[in-house]
């Protein structure tokens, strides 16, 4: 959590950027994050040269050990004036981070343990088209104390930075892509619930929300009562101290995230890095082009534990660069069914994923629509549906969407479904926070499938009769409550969605208790209203009285 200090300052400096002529977002966090790469690069030096001191032994250098190429570092240039430090970034230490992509390709974006390199991780690659586009140069100057001043030794303050950047951004790419909220992000990580010894995957990965998200809940679940701490403002600080036999895992192997757009990249690479994991594997990659076969052959297919993803559903792609296995699940040229079709392939047996799909996916009646649906019913565990409201992307877009929760292989026995009608925010344009009982469905969704998957694992009979349960639901009559389909929460047999065409919808389900209302007689009403037009008639006639 952030303290409201650097919240404030953040947002002087997105003033400074807006009124200096720089009004796109992305390109906004573009550029803080060039300057914070540049000082990141100068702390790991730091380092590394510590270390070295230390030790008595040489290390690998990212800066060249010269008066020109020891300017390049951050506590060097950071005091340069306006003019000459704009000269000086433009000329100098931007081409330097496009010779940094150069070690990266070289080096796989790993150095010996502690390097500088090391710390480079992929975000290099993604450095080499790296552009100042600050032109003010008041605006420079202030984009480098803002930065020099954040607490970037802190990784979960670092990551709570970037996610604030983050948020700024209000505009859907032109791909169909935008940021998935962090409270939607969260409330799927928890149902999935990922281990610290799994592969996770976004094959979208956008800004890496899910990614980064994901390393937030394990710090969060795998700290100690020592490594937990609370800072000035009463923020809780996760240190993920009890991750430590999984770190190298963690670093270099759990984290997987392909996108094909390299502003994207850029951006998420850093997201990582901030939350301290600078070797995940953010990968220039459109997830659904027939070229994964060439370039990542062994991902492709059969290959990650947990796959969370909200891909871009707009539009349609071209069928001859498509991935023909991924065709031979689902013809179609809809990227929200090809999406899905590439997650179930990409997945190990046993696998899971958690996929935002638009409600047409649910119900559409296409040909492709109901192939799909029933490879996920007959050859896969399709484990739940979370229906979304309508607003929960705006103002990206007001779409009706859904949670997919499903399994790679077996076969379906029952749906679990949620009906979620709040998420915590209005649901307008605005998206601003409510209170209330009512207000937030999001914790009840989680508590109600933990409960559900509790009596999964203990093959627990759902067909066993007893009286529906008023409230949440527990052992002794969740067979009942669970069948009743005029709870939140419900479950429905996979022969009678096959029956229905294999339909997801969950109002081809949910069935709705009308309360009946009792009216007065009419003839009391029709009294009522005598008695008011002659009370007014009265009224009238003192009034012209008056006249």
């Amino acid at each position: 959590m952030l303290t409201g200090k650097i919240r404030n300052d953040i947002d002087k400096l997105w003033e400074k950027f807006w009124t200096g002529g720089i009004t796109n977002p992305l390109t906004v966090i573009e550029q803080i994050s060039y300057l914070m790469f540049a000082r990141m690069l100068d702390m790991q030096e730091e380092t590394a040269e510590r270390k070295a001191s230390r030790t008595g032994k040489d290390f690998d250098r990212l800066f060249p050990n010269t008066p020109e190429g020891q300017l390049l570092r951050w506590k060097n240039f950071k005091n340069l004036s306006g003019k000459e430090l704009h000269s000086h970034l433009k000329q100098q230490v931007f081409p330097f981070f496009a010779t940094l992509g150069e070690i990266s390709e070289q080096k796989d974006g790993l150095g010996e343990e502690g390097s500088a390199k090391q710390a480079l991780g992929h975000i290099g690659e993604y450095m080499q088209d790296a552009d100042l586009e600050i032109k003010n140069e008041s605006v420079l100057v202030s984009a480098i104390e803002m930065v020099d001043a954040l607490p970037l030794t802190q990784s979960d303050v670092k990551g709570d930075i970037y996610e604030y950047l983050l948020s700024k951004l209000t505009t859907a790419g032109i791909n169909g892509q935008f940021r998935t909220p962090r409270h939607i992000i969260d409330a799927m990580i928890e149902l999935m619930d990922p281990q610290p010894d799994e592969m996770v995957c976004d094959p979208s990965c956008g800004t890496a929300g899910f990614l980064a998200r994901t390393m937030e809940y394990l710090n969060k679940k795998y700290s100690s009562a020592h490594g937990t701490f609370t800072d000035e403002d009463g923020n809780i600080h996760y240190s993920g101290d009890l991750l430590e036999p999984y770190r190298e895992h963690i670093s270099t192997q759990m984290f997987w995230g392909f996108d094909f757009d390299t502003t994207m990249l850029r951006v998420s690479s850093m997201n990582m890095a901030l939350h301290g994991v600078n070797g995940a594997n953010i990968l220039y990659q459109d997830s659904l082009s027939k070229s994964i076969k060439e370039n990542f052959p062994q991902q492709e297919e059969n290959f990650f534990d947990v796959i969370l993803a909200n891909p871009p559903f707009k539009g349609s792609l071209d069928e001859t660069n498509t991935n023909p296995d991924v065709l031979g699940l689902v013809k179609t040229k809809k990227t929200e069914l090809l999406f899905v079709a590439h997650i179930l392939r990409s997945l190990k047996l046993g696998g899971r994923a958690a996929v935002i799909v638009p409600d047409g996916v649910l119900f559409g009646s296409s040909k492709a629509h109901q192939q799909l649906r029933q490879e996920l019913i007959e050859n896969n565990q399709l484990e739940g549906i979370v229906s979304l409201p309508s607003g929960v992307f705006k103002p990206y877009a007001g779409v009706s969407t859904a949670i997919l929760m499903f399994t790679k292989g077996g076969s379906t026995e029952r749906v679990w479904f949620y009906d979620l009608q709040a998420d915590g925010y209005s649901l307008d344009d605005k998206r601003t926070p409510l209170k209330g009982d009512n207000s937030n469905d999001l914790p009840d969704a989680i508590a109600q499938w933990k409960q559900y998957r509790k009596l999964v694992e203990s093959n627990f009979d759902f067909n066993a009769l007893g009286d529906a349960a008023q409230g949440s639901a527990n052992p002794e009559n969740a067979g009942a409550y669970f069948r009743d389909k005029t709870q939140k929460a419900f479950v429905v047999d996979a022969k009678d969605i096959a029956s229905n065409k294999y339909d997801l919808s969950i109002n081809r389900y949910k069935e709705v208790v009308y309360q009946q209302e009792e009216y007065e007689d009419p003839k009391v009403i029709l009294q009522r209203l005598k008695g008011l037009e002659q009370e007014i008639l009265a009224d009238l006639d003192e009034l012209e009285k008056m006249l």
